[in-house]
C-alpha cells in the first residue's frame, strides 16, 4: 500500500488568515477517500465472512490506536516539553529529530513541526485537501478531522469551528491554522494547565488530550 497520497498536494506551508474559497476544494480527492473506503470494507467483509477476522478485535484496534497508543506519544511528547526546556527548544526547532530522541516516527511522521500555543497565540491543524495527519505521535486521524465541513470551515471561520469544539478564543488571540500536506505534518504543542507545576512528567502526559495536541481544544 502506498503511503503516498494520489493528489496534487501543493500546499502553502504558512498559517492561513484567509481561507480558501470553498469551492475550490477538490471534489475528486473526496471520491478517491471514498473509493477507497467502500474497497476497504469490501475485503474487511470477505476476511470476516471466511472466518479470517473477528470484527469486534479489528473494532478494538482500531480504536486503541485512535484514542491510547497513538495520542499517548505525542503526549509524552508534550509532556517532555512542558518539564524540559532544552528539549522544548529543540522540538520547536526540529520536531522530527526531537520526537525521535523519544522513539517516535516512522511513516505518516517523516517531516514533522511543532507549533506553540501561548497566551497571544492558537494553533489549529487540518489538511484542506484529504486528511495528512502525524499517525505515530497522534494515533489515526478523528472522523470529523477528515470530513469535507471541517477541512473548508475551519480556514475560513476559525473562531466559529472552534466554538462548537466548546473551545472560546478571545478576540485579542491571534488564530493561526496550520495546512498539513503528504511532505509537511503539524502538532500543536498547548499551553500547560496552571495549577500542574506539582506533577511529574509522566502524570502530565495522562492529561494531555488529544484535542489539544490538533488545537480545536484548550488543554486543561
Amino acid at each position: 500500500m502506498s503511503t503516498k497520497h494520489d493528489h496534487d498536494h501543493d500546499h502553502d506551508h504558512s498559517p492561513h488568515t484567509a481561507g480558501p474559497d470553498p469551492r475550490t476544494i477538490k471534489h475528486h480527492t473526496q471520491e478517491q477517500t471514498q473509493a477507497l473506503e467502500e474497497r476497504v470494507k469490501k475485503i474487511e467483509a470477505l476476511l470476516v465472512a471466511k472466518g479470517l477476522v473477528n470484527p469486534a478485535a479489528l473494532d478494538k484496534m482500531v480504536d486503541t490506536y485512535e484514542h491510547d497508543l497513538g495520542p499517548m506519544n505525542g503526549a509524552k511528547v508534550v509532556a517532555r516539553a512542558w518539564t524540559d526546556p532544552a528539549y522544548k527548544k529543540r522540538l520547536l526547532a526540529d520536531a522530527t529529530a526531537a520526537i525521535a530522541e523519544l522513539g517516535f516516527g516512522g511513516l505518516q511522521d517523516e517531516h514533522l513541526v511543532v507549533v506553540e500555543n501561548t497566551p497571544k497565540v492558537h494553533n489549529v491543524i487540518v489538511c484542506t485537501l484529504c486528511s495528512c495527519y502525524p499517525w505515530p505521535v497522534l494515533g489515526l486521524p478523528p472522523t470529523w478531522f477528515k470530513s469535507a465541513p471541517y477541512r473548508s470551515r475551519v480556514v475560513i471561520d476559525p473562531r466559529g469551528v472552534l466554538k462548537e469544539f466548546g473551545t472560546e478564543i478571545d478576540a485579542k488571540v491571534e488564530i493561526r491554522v496550520w495546512d498539513s500536506s503528504a511532505e509537511l505534518r503539524y502538532m500543536v504543542l498547548p499551553e500547560r494547565p496552571a495549577g500542574t507545576e506539582h506533577l511529574s512528567e509522566e502524570e502530565l502526559a495522562q492529561r494531555v488530550s488529544r484535542d489539544a495536541m490538533i488545537g480545536v481544544v484548550r488543554q486543561t
